[in-house]
């Protein structure tokens, strides 16, 4: 632990001192390591030692390196230089991002016709050709011609037992319930609601306008509510921010807005009804009080905080709009292009595997290492054993 000079110490009021142990400066070997470490956590236990070492380490925040500081005047100067080409640099990068943004526009015009035929087919609105709908999946590669036959026979079957579906019946609540991330906002009383999603598009901002996407969640008509679009904009910004232009990453969202859900009388589900028990403080007598106070809901993803013109937020609503703009940012690159595959759970396979290749990595590095030991003429396994563990009476 760093020591704590002089100065520190003395504003210390010595009461705070008075957990604090003395070692004897005599005691060598393990006895003195034991009370050096006895001290240490006491010391770190102690609010005012822990206030002065964070003051003086928030003093070290920002600070340039020794290195920098000894180098010569000359060098500084041509330092400097390098760092206005790094700050036109990224002003070209922002340049490049707004370009990507103008092709996404023109492609997701050439993507869309086959999004909506997706959603024809989702809610009935269109039934596929018998050659729209041949698959050749990998387990059916080696099957032979009388299995197939017989698996057909099988699935026809069972379509006859079963009353016949239209379109793909709870299509998107299937997906949001396939991803972690926006399974994590569904409650069971949000799945009734979602099963009248029919659409999800992402619309981007005329050319000329401010940077921005839409989200457009279309339902059929239903008891819930009144709307048949439910939007939520993001805004973003890319262009460097000029008290800190190496911080440009690329585009960043800015900030975002919801709607106003027309709720049926009764059905809005971001809202919850308890009643709570009050005492008269002079009489004693008990009243009943009922209450309207926000509950869990995937539709508040619609009510998302406001960003203040200073920009300034508290902790929870910042915490808020990061996951916000995380799931608003994954709807638009991932589930909607590829709604089907996280709807057959493929896309969420293909995040496994990358993970379990990782994993293996991992696995084949400590296999190595073992296989390493093993060949060492000096390894002894006793050394690496780990000591038993110790019974203890209850």
């Amino acid at each position: 632990m760093a020591d704590i000079d002089n100065k520190d110490q003395a504003e210390m009021d010595p009461a705070d001192m008075e957990d604090v142990e003395e070692v004897e400066e005599e005691e060598t070997g393990e006895d003195e390591n034991s009370k050096a470490r006895q001290l240490t956590v006491q010391m770190m236990q102690n609010p005012q030692i822990l206030a002065a070492l964070q003051e003086r380490l928030d003093g070290l925040n920002g600070s340039p390196s020794g290195y920098m500081e000894s180098l010569p005047k000359v060098v500084k100067r041509r330092v400097n230089a390098l760092k206005n080409l790094q700050v036109k640099c990224a002003h070209i990068e922002a340049k490049f991002y707004e370009e990507v943004h103008e092709l996404e526009r023109k492609y997701a015009a050439l993507y869309q016709p086959l999004f909506d035929k997706r959603s024809d087919i989702v809610k009935a609105a269109y039934e596929p050709t018998d050659e729209e709908c041949e698959w050749k999946a990998d387990e059916e590669e080696e099957l032979t011609d009388e299995m197939k036959e017989k698996a057909k026979l099988e699935e026809e079957k069972k379509d006859e037992e079963k009353e016949d579906p239209k379109g793909i019946p709870e299509f998107w609540l299937t997906v949001f319930k396939n991803v972690d991330l926006l399974s994590d906002m569904l409650q069971e009383h949000d799945e009734p609601i979602l099963k009248h999603l029919q659409d999800i598009k992402v619309k981007f901002s005329d050319p000329g306008q401010p940077m921005s996407f839409t989200l457009e969640f279309h339902f059929e008509p239903n008891d819930f509510f009144t709307n048949t679009v439910l939007t939520k904009t993001y805004k973003m910004r890319s262009e460097p921010d000029e008290s800190d232009p190496f911080s440009f990453d690329g585009p960043e969202i800015m900030s975002c807005t919801g709607c106003t859900i027309d709720w049926t009388k009764g059905k809005n589900v971001t809202l919850k009804t308890i009643k709570k028990k009050q005492k008269h403080k002079g009489r004693g007598t008990v009243r009943t009080v009922t209450k309207t106070v926000p509950n869990d809901s995937f539709f508040n993803f619609f009510t998302p905080p406001e960003v203040p013109e200073n920009g300034e937020l508290d902790e929870d609503s910042e915490a808020v709009l990061a996951a916000d703009f995380e799931i608003g940012h994954f709807i638009r690159e991932r589930i909607v292009p590829r709604a089907v595959l996280y709807f057959t759970g493929e896309a969420i396979e293909d995040d496994d595997d990358d993970y379990d290749e990782e994993g293996e990595e991992a696995d084949d590095e400590e296999g190595e290492e073992e296989a390493d030991e093993e060949n060492d003429a000096d390894y002894d396994p006793k050394k690496d054993a780990a000591p038993p563990a110790e019974c203890k009476q209850q």
